[in-house]
């Protein structure tokens, strides 16, 4: 009790500034393939999300890739190598792990991991360093390759401190459901394309279960597209309020690319030109049969059919078939400079694809200057505006789009300028700022 003649005093605290530094968003990323090895378009999209990300600021990101080859640029992440991860004992020195894998991973990371093994796995076909080789890319024992990546994942998970998983394509789900059940951190899976997507529509029943099972174990979906969203909600039965759509972006032209000539095709012969995989999901059919209409209304044009894959001799006999193997290129599979080389060579871009969850190469060829023609069943065609699209079914609206394009010097021009500037607005690091708002929502940091 306070004795007569005593005032009582408020003393009101003032808050002290915070000046407590924020902090860093810990990400654990699962991906299959990163440039300049590019295998696919899952590597230019992991690459651009990755930096995506790290623009953002307060992101911390570790990479886990089955066979890194050391090149790779490490300024938006750090790269664990899943190849020189110890999932069996092995006694070696520092100095050996730094001679065999040094050039991928720090010898302390090895030895870090080495402490986390949880099971006897000698009986696999491990290495010197307890380790497991990897192919790179698309082996034939691709799925022994995916359960081998889902086992290696596990010492990870045990090893790293991360708040969230973010697991890129069915590749890597499993890897990413180890790591949720070892840590109870929320999974993120990226939807890049599913097997309805692949096949047609002739679904794989093993790669749909481990699709499924991705989906059903993560707490946010991200899918390419909406078109892509509404596959996985119809087809795989997944929540819709877990499932977002993230539209890909691309990347300012680097100097190197963006320098490229664009050589003046006036008066001579146009170049119309296809690059992808040569397979069934592309629609590459429909890209020759529409080539057989315009040349039998011009000859003045020829066209380009770049990639490799498993219809690559059906299209030769088809366009040998048609009479018009001579109008025809079948250059190869191209990557890195000859990509914008063959694009900025070309006066016509065309993307005939049958289910495109998304489709990051017409925007690289419209960030060339190169008028576009998509088919409507694409992710891109959801964000494009200053492209032609068309149904991948409909050759005669395709054979007029190319011709038009061909013959009308203006309609090449406005599609050239204006298709330029809309890509120049869809960046990755927009792309970025929505995931980093997605992954604060899973773990709720904010509403």
């Amino acid at each position: 009790m306070i004795g007569v003649g005593y005032k009582l005093i408020t003393i009101t605290q003032q808050p002290t500034p915070n000046t407590k530094k924020k902090k860093d968003m810990k990400v654990l990323m699962f991906g299959w393939e990163y440039p300049p090895h590019v295998f696919g378009g899952l590597a230019t999209a992991n690459y651009g999300i990755s930096q995506g990300l790290h623009a953002q600021g307060d992101m911390d990101i570790t990479l886990c890739l089955p066979h890194p080859f050391g090149d790779e640029d490490t300024s938006a992440c750090k790269l664990v190598a899943m190849n020189a991860v110890p999932i069996a004992w092995r006694d070696v020195s520092a100095d050996y792990v730094r001679e065999r894998v040094g050039n991928i991973m720090d010898p302390e990371l090895y030895f870090r991991l080495r402490d986390h093994l949880y099971a006897d796995f000698n009986y696999m076909h491990v290495n010197d360093l307890g380790a497991m080789e990897f192919a790179g890319g698309y082996p034939g024992n691709l799925h022994e390759e995916i359960n081998n990546y889902s086992i290696i994942a596990g010492v990870v998970a045990r090893t790293l401190d991360y708040d969230i998983i973010h697991a890129h394509d069915w590749l890597t789900y499993p890897a990413g459901i180890h790591a949720k059940q070892v840590s109870g951190k929320p999974l993120c899976i990226h939807v890049h394309a599913t097997d309805f997507d692949r096949s047609r529509g002739k679904v794989n029943p093993t790669v749909y279960s481990i699709e499924k099972n991705g989906m059903d174990n993560a707490d946010c979906i991200m899918c390419v597209s909406e078109l892509t969203r509404q596959t996985v909600i119809n087809q795989y039965h997944q929540d819709p309020r877990k499932c977002f759509t993230v539209h890909n972006a691309v990347y300012p032209l680097p100097e190197e690319y963006d320098s490229i000539p664009r050589p003046d095709h006036t008066g001579k012969d146009k170049v119309v030109t296809f690059l992808g995989r040569i397979t069934m999901q592309k629609g590459p059919e429909y890209f020759v049969e529409a080539a057989n209409m315009v040349i039998r209304r011009t000859r003045n044009v020829r066209f380009c059919m770049a990639g490799s894959g498993d219809m690559m001799n059906v299209m030769i006999h088809l366009a040998a078939e048609r009479g018009i193997a001579d109008r025809f290129h079948f250059p190869g599979f191209m990557r890195g400079k000859q990509v914008y080389e063959c694009l900025k060579d070309s006066d016509v871009y065309v993307m005939p694809s049958v289910s495109e969850p998304f489709g990051i190469s017409p925007l690289e060829a419209m960030q060339c200057g190169t008028p576009t023609i998509i088919s409507k069943q694409s992710g891109c065609a959801e964000i494009l505006t200053n492209c032609i699209k068309v149904d991948y079914w409909d050759i005669h609206a395709l054979a007029d789009a190319i011709y038009s394009i061909c013959a009308n010097e203006s309609l090449f021009k406005y599609l050239k300028e204006e298709g330029k500037k809309e890509v120049d607005q869809i960046t990755w690091e927009k792309v970025g700022a929505w995931i980093a708002t997605l992954y604060k929502r899973t773990l709720g940091w904010e509403q």
